[in-house]
């Protein structure tokens, strides 16, 4: 009848219906089995595993149900003693219930995993839905059953070439109508799997910056710090480059000042000294350098970089606070003046010219 039925040529080979019978039975019994027995007992034991493949594996084996069996063991009973048109009836009815089983088997599969990762990332986010998963899942189911539609109507004898080609023409037109928003779903999974930020990190894109609030499937949004909601396409923010403050490990700090010019020579050289001081004097902080750089347009420039061990940003504020008062204290000790922007006009006149005779 089709390319199933020929390359199994079990079909024809059950001229005894006691065999088909049989056979039926024995299919009944493996299915009762692996649902009732089985999936319980590999759940249990998976329940004390790290991994969750096997949880996936028993939860796919619990979606076996013995309805589906029904149609499996009618054909193998009867198909060798009925009417051709019947027994091809009840051969395709038959793999209609295989096939369905076998969706809702890798369908159950696909479900446990995805629902397993989305409340491992709700956990992780604070207890935020992972919404993208949750899409990726109707995805995944969709694409399964599509597949064992598409399989059964051309054993069927369905011819579904023509289908194929005309979904495929309607699915262009209609990606290229929703040719942006289906961009800023790509761009969403991107940011799901790869993860350049998360709810709750702190990023700078194109000038803007805030806290990310929420990632949906078309559009992210970020609350700025003056309080306001900042909404970007996923798709943008995927194309822009973009900074991540969250991800630091820790903080690199660079500290310009300048002193004026009338400072002496022998206190400019005590300057990098009393800059590493007040650095050190703060916990978690690296001294890394400090130095008499250039001569400014009305300063004598200096230039210090240390490090902040945590990427706090309230927790560089308060150690730049300290550094900087530490600083104006011991400048001022030191009779060393912090330059201004100033200028410095010379008057100059030319001495009285004789008068000629």
């Amino acid at each position: 009848m089709n390319s199933w039925q020929e390359a199994l040529p079990l079909w024809s080979s059950m001229a005894d219906p006691l065999l088909g019978f049989s056979i039926a039975v024995a299919w009944w019994g493996v299915v009762v089995l692996a649902r009732k027995v089985i999936s319980p007992a590999i759940q249990r034991w998976s329940s004390g595993t790290r991994n969750r493949i096997d949880d996936a594996i028993g939860h796919a084996l619990a979606a076996l149900r013995w309805i589906w069996c029904l149609p499996v063991a009618v054909a193998a009973a009867l198909a060798a003693s009925v009417p051709t048109v019947v027994a091809d009836v009840l051969r395709s009815s038959a793999w209609i219930a295989v096939a369905v089983q076998a969706a809702l088997v890798v369908t159950a599969f696909l479900d446990y995993s995805i629902r397993h990762a989305r409340d491992a990332r709700s956990a992780a986010e604070g207890g935020q839905v992972g919404t993208g998963l949750a899409a990726l899942s109707v995805a995944a189911r969709f694409g399964v059953w599509t597949i064992v539609a598409v399989t059964l109507l051309d054993n069927l004898g369905v011819d579904v070439g023509t289908l194929v080609a005309g979904l495929g023409v309607g699915g262009i037109a209609v990606g290229l109508a929703v040719q942006k928003v289906l961009g800023d779903l790509f761009a969403y999974f991107a940011i799901l799997f790869d993860k350049p930020f998360e709810l709750g990190h702190f990023i700078i894109v194109d000038g803007f910056s805030g806290t990310v609030e929420n990632i949906g499937i078309k559009t992210t949004r970020i609350r700025s710090l003056d309080g306001e909601i900042i909404v970007f396409g996923n798709a943008d923010l995927t194309q822009s480059r973009l900074r991540n403050y969250r991800l630091m490990r820790e903080r690199r700090v660079l500290l310009r000042f300048g002193v004026e010019y009338s400072t002496p020579s022998d206190d400019v050289k005590l300057i990098p000294g009393l800059v590493r001081k007040a650095v050190e004097a703060n916990d978690g902080v690296r001294f890394e350098r400090a130095h008499f750089t250039t001569f400014g347009a009305s300063s004598l420039d200096f230039e210090a970089v240390y490090w902040i061990s945590e990427p706090d940003y309230a927790l560089y504020m308060d150690v730049q606070q300290k550094i900087n008062l530490a600083l104006m204290e011991s400048f001022r000790e030191a009779a060393i003046g912090f330059a201004f922007p100033s200028q410095t006009i010379y008057l100059h006149t030319d001495a009285a010219r004789p008068t000629p005779t």
